[in-house]
């Protein structure tokens, strides 16, 4: 059963071929036999879950209120709050917190009766693109447990994979959902900025910062977004505008449609097996009736610096409330005043990549450095923007690369930042932009996974998921499982 869909496991559970609790022990006992190699979950919720999985059952029993995702196992991004179950960012500075209430995204799940399996590994307050920041054990990728599973969101992405969920939360910030979907050949969605509700989400960039589903296919992923999206009163950034119905609407033909290909995304220093995968995904559009049309976004190239001297500035500014006196981690040992706790506390509990980008952060708000860094990364960020919308006006959908290469070795980048930092170029513009982006498998390269991403309008996830849905029905590659 680990291995089914929602969709086919729902027929499953409404025909009362299984029930939910089998479907969550069968899950849990797949937890217990591989995650000890992969290394996904940070906590297994084993009680919680077959307590929600007897409600599920009790649901389907009266046929009352069953959605989609009543009795479906899933595993959360361990950033975002879950009330009585500890919520770590896998950062020792909140390695005992257990929140008192539950993100908005989770009481959404809790309402349609999903169930939770456990929270997932992931880089260090989201710090990363390979889950190796975390303060836990480095997650591995289910395809070669020598590499890395991409990150923040690896842990999720590899839970999913490696068949230890049916579908996973992520939070994608500047690629940390596409990019591990890629890396581990899974399907997911970072959505418009606003479309799905931040609150109870430990926040890396408040501007940035975009809950999103992984699943094993389009259709999945629509099913999931249309559960956790729409206006949340605790969320003033959030659209008021109703969540469509995205499933039906999937199956439209693609036929005349037009897809932008960014020139500015197809540079020397792409592996040659990610570029000819991509190249074949754009050929088998052109075959399902899609009008291809080179497009330009002139200032892709600023794209990486602005991002992150925004994410370094805004990320420093909201660590600010980890101090050692109101919650988390504490260390007061011969401690002189309040100043030095929160000093002591900071150095035991944040890691180097925080620490990093926390000093780079405060540095680019110091007096006399705002105006010439923080604030022109604003300006060119709505040059970001605007070359979206540009390229928009002629095409419905733009599709472009994730990653310059499959996932790495374990270690291969932990001692260049740098170098970790530019493995995030094709994915980090859409996040200052605020575009919706669906990853999709389309082929392995040296026996790697290889994803494309699908980016969209403003709040137009329907035409992602229409035009994603359209490619997996004529391939295959979403259907690969690993070796694990």
């Amino acid at each position: 059963m680990n291995h089914l869909t929602i969709q086919e496991l729902r027929q499953l559970l409404i025909t009362k071929q299984i029930s939910s609790v089998e479907l969550t022990r069968a899950t849990l006992q797949r937890i217990r036999e591989a995650d000890a190699k992969v290394q996904s979950y940070v906590t297994v919720t084993d009680e919680l879950a077959l307590e929600q999985a007897k409600r599920a059952d009790e649901r389907i029993a009266k046929n009352e209120n069953v959605t989609p995702l009543t009795g479906i196992p899933f595993a959360m991004k361990d950033c975002i709050s879950t009330r009585g179950v500890r919520t770590t960012c896998s950062s020792k500075i909140l390695e005992s917190y257990i929140p008192q209430y539950d993100a908005t995204v989770t009481n959404k799940l809790n309402d349609a009766g999903a169930v939770l399996v456990g929270k997932t590994n992931m880089d260090e307050f989201g710090m990363g693109s390979s889950t190796e920041n975390s303060a836990f054990p480095a997650t591995k990728n289910p395809w070669d447990l020598t590499r890395v599973p991409g990150g923040s969101s690896g842990g999720s992405a590899a839970a999913l994979s490696a068949n230890l969920a049916t579908f996973a939360i992520g939070e994608d910030t500047g690629g940390s959902v596409r990019q591990p979907a890629s890396f581990c050949g899974v399907t997911g969605i970072k959505p418009t900025y606003g479309r799905v509700s931040r609150y109870g989400l430990i926040s890396l960039v408040s501007s940035f910062d975009s809950i999103g589903p992984f699943a094993r296919d389009a259709y999945d992923c629509a099913t999931v977004l249309e559960h956790i999206a729409g206006h949340d009163e605790k969320d003033s950034t959030t659209y008021q505008s109703p969540v469509p119905n995205y499933t039906s609407t999937i199956n439209k033909p693609v036929k005349g449609m037009k897809l932008g290909i960014p020139k500015e995304y197809f540079v020397a220093g792409m592996d040659a097996g990610v570029e000819s995968a991509i190249q074949e995904a754009i050929r088998q559009y052109e075959k399902l009736g899609m009008e291809i049309h080179e497009v330009s976004l002139p200032h892709t190239k600023y794209g990486l610096p602005v991002y992150y001297l925004l994410l370094f500035a805004e990320a420093s500014s909201n660590l600010a409330r980890f101090d050692g006196t109101r919650f988390g981690l504490s260390v007061s040992e011969n401690a002189k005043d309040a100043i030095d706790i929160y000093l002591q506390t900071r150095r035991a509990g944040f890691g180097d990549e925080v620490k990093r980008r926390m000093m780079l952060g405060a540095y680019a708000l110091s007096a006399g450095y705002y105006d010439a860094y923080y604030l022109k990364a604003q300006k060119v960020r709505t040059l970001l923007r605007r070359d979206f919308e540009s390229a928009f006006a002629s095409c419905d959908v733009l599709l472009a690369p994730i990653s310059p290469t499959t996932a790495f070795k374990i270690g291969e980048k932990t001692d260049d930042p740098l170098e970790m930092y530019l493995s995030d170029i094709y994915t980090v513009a859409t996040n200052p932009a605020g575009v919706p982006a669906l990853a999709l498998p389309c082929g392995f390269s040296k026996d790697m996974p290889v994803g494309l991403q699908l980016i969209g309008k403003h709040l137009d996830e329907a035409t992602l998921f229409q035009v994603g849905h359209a490619y997996q029905q004529v391939t295959d590659w979403h259907k690969k499982l690993p070796p694990l």
